[in-house]
């Protein structure tokens, strides 16, 4: 890596992420079903059937993954709780055996210097409240509140930071409009309705975690650089749509109070009634900003119903998931961001990470191409920093190897490669570059 720890303020944070779901190993210490488990049990929604039961098998490991991220000398450490592990109905009687893991996660962090970062939500719905219509449901708000005051009445005390919900994109459009995440609904009514009511589940709850005295409360976006596939203003407009749904309704929600006009022009009848009148609830103020970068989309215009655009494929190199490398799309969000919405309110890289086949050869992962995709990432960040953004900390996805949802354990996400048989973790050549990178020089 060409960049050291020493290039940036000391205030600056590196630190790694995951979720729950995708590496604990959700058929231990009385967790309830989600709609994961749902999703991933109903043929050809997820690849070989694979699901979370085992994953990583974090819950009795924890101990030695944390030893990398301490070794790897990273600051911090993102993690997520899951809903369904502390209350396995959803709501009612908390899980002991749920709340006594994430106590001992939480304090096996700090014996080892870590600053314990919380997700409270990474997409596991308990499958008790998937029935009562999950997201689409407007309660799910005031369910969600109640869950994050259960957790964080537990382990709130020592956490460094909170995020509510991971990528509500994820959680509302790729989940109840294309269907290719639980709960795999195709509904442009249901899409809309999760849209909005994650975002009111997020203000509720940070209200709720202020009313218990806490803060560095932040909330998570992924965003993809939209580009159009050429300077027709038809294809433009494709464009201004993908970049509305995608990444803007979000952020305009949170620091603005208002959606989008091209999004609206889609989705307003499928709005639930009165939910101009959330808006107090979803801006409720946050400390700071996470954005989720990987790569960008090119779109088309199409003559098909809204948002009437496809995909076209672009010619930068690819990730093993086919996704563009193309690491000035962060450097133009973390401007742009910092421009129209969040102003001096701390920005962090939540997520950034590449996956690749990584084989094992000689018990060693040779990813330099991860190498490279980190270090222009990194630089690019750098840059947005010298441009004025306030960039306060970015996190690699991911410490491990891990459960890639509906991709199963096909693709490879890890600093450390998991051995999905033996469960043996083994550091790529990545995770040996960050540990030189973050070194920290003595001055004396």
């Amino acid at each position: 890596m060409p960049f050291r720890r020493a290039d940036f303020p000391d205030d600056f944070l590196f630190g790694t992420a995951t979720s729950s779901y995708q590496i604990e190993g959700h058929q231990f210490g009385g967790a309830g079903q989600t709609h994961w488990d749902t999703f991933a049990a109903t043929p050809g929604n997820v690849l070989r059937a694979e699901n979370g039961a085992l994953a990583c098998d974090h819950y009795h490991r924890y101990e030695a993954d944390l030893d990398l991220v301490q070794t790897a000398g990273f600051d911090c450490y993102r993690f997520s709780t899951s809903w369904a592990r502390v209350l396995p109905e959803g709501r009612g009687t908390p899980n002991p055996e749920g709340l006594d893991f994430y106590d001992r996660l939480t304090d096996a962090m700090l014996a080892r210097g870590i600053k314990p970062c919380v997700t409270l939500y990474h997409w596991e719905m308990p499958s008790a409240l998937a029935d009562r219509g999950g997201w689409t449901n407007p309660d799910v708000a005031k369910w969600f509140a109640d869950f994050a005051e259960v957790i964080m009445g537990r382990i709130g005390d020592r956490m460094h930071s909170v995020a509510t919900i991971n990528e509500p994109w994820c959680v509302a459009w790729l989940s109840h409009f294309e269907g290719i995440h639980a709960p795999g609904l195709r509904d442009i009514r249901a899409t809309a309705r999760a849209m909005h009511h994650v975002l009111k589940a997020h203000g509720t709850a940070t209200q709720a975690m202020r009313a218990m005295g806490m803060n560095n409360l932040g909330a998570v976006f992924n965003m993809e650089w939209a580009k159009a596939a050429s300077d027709s203003a038809a294809d433009e407009a494709a464009r201004a749509r993908f970049d509305g749904y995608y990444n803007r309704f979000y952020l305009s929600g949170v620091f603005k109070g208002a959606y989008p006009a091209e999004v609206l022009a889609g989705l307003e009848p499928h709005l639930p009634h009165g939910w101009q009148d959330d808006f107090a609830t979803i801006t409720t103020p946050v400390d700071w900003c996470g954005i989720n970068y990987y790569t960008r989309r090119i779109v088309a215009a199409t003559d098909g119903a809204w948002p009437s655009l496809r995909d076209v494929e672009g010619p930068l190199p690819k990730t093993y998931m086919d996704w563009e490398i193309y690491p000035d799309g962060l450097y133009q969000f973390l401007i742009r961001t910092a421009a129209e919405y969040t102003g001096d309110t701390p920005i962090l890289v939540t997520e950034n990470g590449m996956a690749a086949p990584d084989p094992m050869t000689g018990g060693k992962v040779e990813d330099t191409h991860r190498i490279d995709y980190i270090r222009d990432h990194v630089a690019a960040v750098r840059r947005a920093m010298d441009d004025g953004v306030p960039v306060k900390g970015y996190f690699l996805w991911s410490l491990l190897d891990n459960y890639e949802w509906a991709l199963g354990y096909e693709k490879r996400f890890g600093l450390v490669h998991v051995d999905f048989d033996s469960l043996e973790r083994t550091p790529k050549a990545s995770y040996h570059a960050l540990a030189r990178a973050l070194e920290r020089q003595d001055h004396g």
